[in-house]
């Protein structure tokens, strides 16, 4: 076992596995080429972990015989490329975690829709009463969990990032929602190096683990063709039956596992619109598995609140609707958001673009958008995109004048609709800042 650990990046991952590495007896240094925020240096003072922050000092690092590496730091950095000419083993936070707990581990990756299903899943086990933890992209650290708490059970969202450092970690449920286009910067603009990376969900599966899956994905459907899987295998399909599993029929979902059936009115579902009867059905067939009671299965998919910064309403002002989106950082993710919308849209978008193509956004567009407003430091693909085809399009440079110019070109029965498309890192510090910025900027109305 690596006792010489090295965490690059002192966020809410990297300082998360440092105190794991301190706790299990690890020598553990944490370098950060930024600054590391207030809270995380007092997580890492109260356990005496030595840290640095804005510089790698590279001697120190390449020491190591382990790197627990953040997931937002590409492998083509100058650090990572001295890391990986030394052949020095790298892996993820949630690698390193995995090792040390005997937990029931559900995890959830997909392009869209991770965090809604991630998160109604926690809420159903909480209803349930069972000991869960929530973590991966959203909540707290996997690994500080681990090392502070004492959990039955976790329900991880893990991201392409995450699973790129993952080995011999496995879940029990594994759960894949979809896969469309994102990040593709981070993959030399290869689409199947992100697939490759997502499909790493299913490693080491074997007989006693369920594999859940979208049947409806043409990629998912085409990258399952190429390997032979162990697990358990649970589709679920809004176009036919899947039994096992779960699928959609005369408006109702229905749900069927080990001869164990339930049917529940979609009208009943707390999550609206197409997108979610897949995160819904896909939430209560892992209920299933986990031999959750039905009633518990049942409150918790007609009750759950729902995520902020996703298709979230915010206020309506004059008549006019406001919803935050800020969540949707891909063309995927505005598209389901365009899609449900049932009155004129005046649309926010724009931001770090990843690589898009917003031809898929075409049609939804030329029918539903009114206006678009663009709010990003260089708007150029977004103007040249949809320029002949939404009526008006205003730039701004920051959120308070995106919302004013809104508040302007809508009127009463309209949405307006903050739906991004792209990442946030331009101007703003995450897409949850951009979403509190909208709020507070609708609110000030």
């Amino acid at each position: 076992m690596s006792n010489k650990i090295v965490v690059l990046g002192g966020g809410e991952s990297g300082s998360g596995a440092a105190v794991l590495a301190k706790v299990k007896g690890c020598d553990v240094f944490v370098s950060d080429s930024g600054p590391i925020r207030p809270a995380y240096k007092e997580r890492l003072d109260r356990y005496g972990i030595e840290y640095e922050e804005g510089k790698h000092t590279l001697e120190r690092i390449l020491e190591a015989d382990e790197i627990i590496k953040s997931p937002g730091i590409p492998d083509r950095t100058t650090i990572m490329q001295a890391v990986l000419e030394k052949e020095i083993p790298v892996i993820s936070e949630i690698e390193f975690a995995g090792r040390y707990t005997d937990a029931y581990k559900i995890c959830i990756t997909g392009s869209n829709g991770k965090t809604t299903t991630t998160t109604l899943i926690y809420y159903m086990m909480g209803k349930a009463g069972m000991n869960v933890g929530l973590a991966g992209n959203v909540g707290q650290s996997f690994a500080l969990q681990v090392a502070e708490q004492n959990f039955d059970y976790y329900v991880l969202e893990l991201s392409s990032f995450q699973l790129e450092g993952m080995y011999q970690f496995k879940a029990d449920i594994a759960i894949l929602l979809n896969i469309t286009p994102d990040h593709l910067d981070r993959y030399d603009h290869d689409y199947q190096k992100y697939i490759d990376a997502k499909m790493r969900i299913v490693r080491n599966l074997s007989e006693d683990e369920y594999f859940i899956f979208c049947s409806d994905d043409d990629v998912t459907i085409r990258e399952l063709e190429k390997i032979v899987l162990k697990a358990q295998m649970l589709p679920v399909s809004l176009k036919q039956k899947e039994d096992p599993g779960g699928w959609i029929e005369d408006n109702l979902l229905h749900m069927s596992l080990k001869g164990n059936d339930f049917t529940l009115p979609v009208t009943d579902l707390a999550l609206k619109g197409k997108h979610n009867l897949y995160n819904s059905l896909s939430a209560g067939i892992t209920g299933q598995a986990l031999r959750i009671r039905k009633e518990n299965i049942r409150e918790a998919l007609c009750t759950f609140p729902g995520v902020e910064h996703r298709l979230e309403y915010v206020l309506q002002i004059r008549g006019i609707h406001f919803i935050n989106d800020s969540k949707a950082t891909n063309i995927n993710s505005s598209w389901y958001a365009l899609e449900s919308m049932t009155t004129p849209v005046v649309w926010i978008a724009g931001g770090t673009d990843k690589g898009n193509d917003y031809s898929e956004l075409s049609e939804l567009a030329r029918s539903k958008v009114k206006a678009l407003v663009c709010l990003g430091k260089d708007n150029s693909k977004l103007v040249a995109s949809f320029g002949d085809i939404v009526p008006q399009i205003v730039e701004t440079r920051s959120m308070k004048d995106a919302v004013a110019a809104c508040y302007h070109l809508a009127s009463p029965g309209d949405t307006v609709l903050l739906s991004p498309a792209c990442a946030s890192f331009d101007l703003f510090q995450n897409y949850e800042d951009r979403g509190r910025q909208f709020k507070e900027c609708v609110r000030n109305l």
